[in-house]
């Protein structure tokens, strides 16, 4: 199975009073890259949401959005601080007795002093709060890995195709190799034979001057190379997995010999199949770059 690293995934998961919506969407990248967006109130969370994450993506820029609403009414709670309040009444009265003034505090009066009543936040049942968001944060992240899946597999096809063509190209240039060592011989021959006049052909000075020519020209183990490394992506591709590092490095070793071909050849069709050949390999890189 083959995941590529574009995708999306949104959940909503509810209970009670409260509701959590979690988004996250991926591009390519080099390793695992996430960047949480959520509540201040949840931040206490990022460490256990990133070891969650892990659970589902192992490359990629991820980006994750994090909505809380608590539509309870018992977020918050007024706490009444009789000890300040009595310290308050006792310091009025104290005031009213040592300046012989007339003491007309009244509880309106004293309720709106500092710190008499207090709005006091709840405490959270963190475990049941961090159940809502993992559950939230493994519905996205299914959803999130079938658009992988999907994507991913949409590649493989692609790139399959691509890497068949790419054998012919390799087949092409190994049946014709052969072939344009003979045809230079054969121009070689009539060419002394033209300077030599009625001379007698030296055959020997043919051979040398062939064998020179095909060590020259000599792509056997180039292309080798290159057959050994297009299997070993299909293979891998089939097998599936998180295999995007593996693949890039074969496809880098595909460019070196298909580069090494081309500068060999001295045959026109060689030349074109070459061409064909660093055309594909880089789509296929550029294609590869998607693959976790």
């Amino acid at each position: 199975m083959i995941k590529s690293m574009t995708g999306f995934g949104r959940f909503e998961a509810a209970e009670k009073d409260r509701k959590i919506t979690v988004e996250m969407k991926s591009v390519n990248h080099r390793y695992l890259d996430v960047n949480i967006k959520m509540p201040k109130k949840l931040n206490f969370f990022e460490t256990a949401i990133r070891n969650e994450l892990k659970n589902y993506i192992s490359r990629g820029k991820v980006d994750l959005f994090i909505t809380f609403e608590d539509l309870s009414e018992s977020n918050y709670s007024v706490k009444y601080n009789r000890d300040i309040a009595a310290s308050y009444l006792a310091y009025l009265k104290s005031m009213s007795e040592e300046f012989g003034i007339e003491n007309d505090v009244r509880v309106s009066v004293l309720s709106r002093f500092p710190e008499v009543f207090e709005m006091e936040e709840q405490s959270v049942d963190e475990e049941a709060l961090w159940a809502l968001i993992a559950g939230a944060i493994r519905g996205a992240s299914e959803e999130f890995v079938k658009t992988r899946i999907t994507e991913g597999e949409n590649l493989k096809k692609d790139l399959l195709g691509k890497l068949d063509g790419m054998l012919k190209d390799v087949a092409f240039i190994e049946e014709r190799s052969p072939v344009i060592i003979e045809d230079y011989r054969n121009k070689l021959t009539e060419k002394v034979r033209e300077l030599l006049s009625d001379s007698k052909i030296d055959e020997s000075r043919i051979v040398t001057e062939c064998a020179i020519y095909a060590d020259k020209v000599c792509v056997d183990e180039e292309l080798v190379r290159l057959r050994s490394h297009i299997e070993t992506m299909k293979q891998d591709l089939s097998e599936g997995g998180n295999i995007g590092r593996k693949l890039d490095f074969l496809a880098q070793e595909m460019n070196r010999e298909a580069n090494t071909t081309l500068s060999k050849c001295s045959d026109l069709q060689i030349a074109d199949a070459a061409i064909r050949l660093k055309t594909e390999i880089e789509k296929v890189r550029e294609q590869i770059q998607n693959i976790e």
